[in-house]
């Protein structure tokens, strides 16, 4: 019996020997593949595994596989919602201390991992390893839906839930939905006015730093993505995208006052401003109003005295080209815009668009001395030269 506890005795001390020397910081052990150092060699030789590639213990829960057995068991918290790990700083939650302390490191802005292609800096050596799969060009995971391929798996999983329609994440503000929450934390920055990216060449400035990017192709003059309907050349994959609604002929924006469409939200809401009579664009020459910037930078031209385009039929001039072929129609005899609601015929689709605010029972045109107010122009001048 004496012998008995005698080497229990020394079993202890040995187990506590080499428990001591995880505090003591000595790491004696070293992994010649990858240079990591431990304190005991039974870690090491669990360490090797995951150079050799054996994976022996698998999660009954999704088939992932892992060389320890401590690395499953940490794996399985995650599909168990166990996240006892808090981030003071924003409040997200871990299932590790390690992932915990990873993310720490994105708050205290320290990027000690620099890529020597493009000199982005990263707090983490696994994101800048991802990183640099995009310098390489390789691609191994692909889109079975449209064929886009990525460099990381994780992208190419994001990416999937555009096509199966799920937006779970939503827009307090104006009710935009996306499939991922880092593009709605970027979105909230457009609403919160901060736009804390400058471009150097024209002073616009941008909420988000992609879009600054995207900004950057029409200063740099290279238009890669070319219009096959009728050849014109845009900086913007996304500019192409919009100039293409033009030629399919959809206008899904509809005025409800005056019926007119629009290709565009953008310029739809623009024509809003005309109905609700506010005009916040005065020019300073004549003191006259406008709703829209853009109809104010046109009526400048007036004031410029350059009137470089002349009708041969009447002699009128006109500062701009555009105008002058608006004009022409008017000679042509050509009336191709009617009024669905009387059957009268129009030149100009200017013209149909002023006379269907009559039908509509909008006047937009009142007169500055008596308030009377008009649905044409022209009636507002004859009532001016009558009475005033």
């Amino acid at each position: 019996m004496c012998c008995l506890s005698t080497v229990l005795y020394i079993l202890h001390e040995a187990v506590l020997a080499k428990h001591l020397l995880i505090h003591s910081g000595v790491k004696n052990f070293k992994c010649d593949e990858c240079g990591k150092r431990f304190t005991q060699k039974a870690n090491l030789t669990r360490h090797l595994l995951i150079h050799l590639g054996v994976k022996n213990f698998k999660c009954d829960e999704c088939g992932n596989q892992f060389a320890q057995k401590a690395n499953l068991t940490k794996h399985l918290l995650f599909h168990f919602g166990v996240k006892n790990f808090k981030c003071d700083e924003c409040g997200k939650q871990f299932a590790q201390k390690a992932s915990l302390t990873k993310h720490l490191i994105f708050h205290s802005g320290v990027k000690n991992f620099k890529c020597d292609e493009c000199g982005k800096q990263f707090a983490q050596k696994a994101s800048l390893t991802k990183h640099l799969l995009i310098h390489s060009g390789v691609k191994n995971f692909k889109c079975d839906e449209c064929g886009k391929r990525f460099t990381v798996e994780r992208n190419l999983t994001k990416h999937l839930l555009i096509h199966s329609g799920v937006k779970n994440f939503k827009c307090d503000e104006c009710g935009k939905r996306f499939t991922v929450e880092r593009n709605l934390t970027k979105h909230l920055l457009i609403h919160s006015g901060v736009k804390n990216f400058k471009c150097d060449e024209c002073g616009k400035l941008f909420a988000q730093k992609h879009g600054l990017t995207k900004h950057l192709l029409i200063h740099s003059g290279v238009k890669k993505f070319k219009c096959d309907e009728c050849g014109r050349q845009f900086a913007q994959k996304a500019g192409l995208a919009q100039h293409l609604l033009i030629h399919s002929g959809v206008k899904n924006f509809k005025c409800d006052t005056c019926g007119k469409r629009f290709t565009w939200k953008s310029d739809f809401n623009k024509h809003l401003l005309i109905h609700s009579g506010v005009k916040n664009f005065k020019c300073d020459e004549c003191g006259k109003l406008f709703a829209q910037k853009s109809n104010l930078t046109q009526h400048l031209l007036i004031h410029s005295v350059v009137k470089n385009f002349k009708c041969d039929e009447c002699g009128k001039q006109f500062a701009q080209k555009a105008n002058l072929a608006q004009h022409l129609l008017i000679h042509s005899g050509v009336k191709n815009f009617k009024c669905d609601e009387c059957g009268k015929l129009f030149a100009q689709k200017a013209g149909l668009a002023q006379h269907l605010l009559i039908h509509a029972g909008v006047k937009i045109f009142k007169c500055d001395k008596c308030g009377k107010q008009f649905g044409r122009r022209s009636n507002l001048t004859r009532h001016l030269l009558k009475h005033h």
